[in-house]
C-alpha cells in the first residue's frame, strides 16, 4: 500500500468555475494536496462558467483540469438544462430563510434543481481518485446559503462517504470533503479572500451571457452579492 504525505498526495476537485468551486481550489492547494480539477459539460444553460473553471484552474495551479461531457438534459427536466424552461428570478419567500419577518422554513426546490448532478459528478470523481490514488475528493456543497437542493445536504455527504467505502477495489478509504457545508456565502467569500482566491475570474449566474455577465436576478446571482455585501468585500461581479 502507497503512503502519501499531504504534500506530494493528490486530490480531486470539483471545479464548476463559480464561486464556491473557486474558494474550494485554493482550500485544497492550501491544505497542500496536489489539485485535479474535474468540470462537467453537463448540457448547461451556463456553459459560460466553463470558461471560469479554466481560469480558476490555472490560477490555482491545478496539475491537471478535465472537462467530462455528460448529456443531462434529456432526463432532468431542470431549466439548467432545458432552454425552453425559464430560470426563475430569486423568490425570499422561497428560501430556507423565509421573507423578511418569516420564520425559517422548509425551501421550496426550484425548477433549478438537476435531479442526481452531485451524484453523478461525485460518481465521476470518484472513480478519477480511484485512478490517481487520491484519497480525499473536495465538493463545494453548501447548506446554509442555497437554494433548497436535497443534494447540498449534510445527509447526502455522509451518504455518498459510506458508498465510496463499497464502491471501488482501492485498498484505502475515500474523504469527501465538504469544507464550506456549513458556511454562509459571506463567510465562504472571506476565507477565500484569506486564501487569495481572484472572485474575478468565477461566474455564478445561472443565466450568465455569452461574456460571462450575470443577470442579478436568480437564486445564485442573490447569495453571491448579499454574501459580498455581507462580507464586507467589494463585489467584482459583471451585470449584463
Amino acid at each position: 500500500m502507497t503512503t502519501f504525505t499531504p504534500q506530494d498526495e493528490p486530490a480531486v476537485v470539483l471545479l464548476s468555475g463559480g464561486l464556491d468551486s473557486a474558494t474550494l481550489a485554493w482550500q485544497a492547494r492550501a491544505d497542500g494536496y496536489a489539485l485535479h480539477a474535474l468540470s462537467f459539460d453537463y448540457g448547461q444553460r451556463h456553459r459560460v462558467e466553463l470558461e471560469a473553471a479554466a481560469r480558476v484552474a490555472e490560477a490555482a495551479g491545478a496539475v491537471q483540469h478535465r472537462t467530462v461531457r455528460i448529456d443531462m438534459g434529456g432526463l432532468t427536466g431542470s431549466s439548467l438544462t432545458d432552454s425552453d424552461q425559464s430560470v426563475p428570478d430569486y423568490n425570499p419567500a422561497d428560501s430556507p430563510q423565509g421573507a423578511s419577518g418569516q420564520s425559517p422554513r422548509q425551501p421550496t426546490v426550484p425548477n433549478t434543481y438537476v435531479p442526481a448532478r452531485n451524484l453523478t459528478f461525485l460518481s465521476f470523481a470518484l472513480g478519477w481518485a480511484e485512478m490517481l490514488h487520491a484519497r480525499r475528493i473536495y465538493i463545494g456543497v453548501n447548506a446554509v446559503d442555497y437554494s433548497g437542493y436535497p443534494d447540498c445536504r449534510p445527509a447526502f455527504i455522509e451518504g455518498f462517504q459510506t458508498l465510496a467505502q463499497l464502491a471501488t477495489a482501492a485498498d484505502h478509504p475515500f474523504e469527501i470533503h465538504a469544507p464550506l457545508l456549513q458556511l454562509s456565502k459571506a463567510e465562504i467569500i472571506r476565507r477565500g479572500q484569506a486564501l487569495g482566491v481572484d472572485y474575478g475570474l468565477t461566474v455564478s449566474c445561472y443565466q450568465a451571457d455569452p461574456h460571462g455577465r450575470a443577470c442579478g436576478r436568480c437564486d445564485s446571482c442573490h447569495y453571491r452579492r448579499q454574501g459580498f455585501l455581507d462580507a464586507a468585500v467589494p463585489d467584482p461581479t459583471r451585470y449584463a
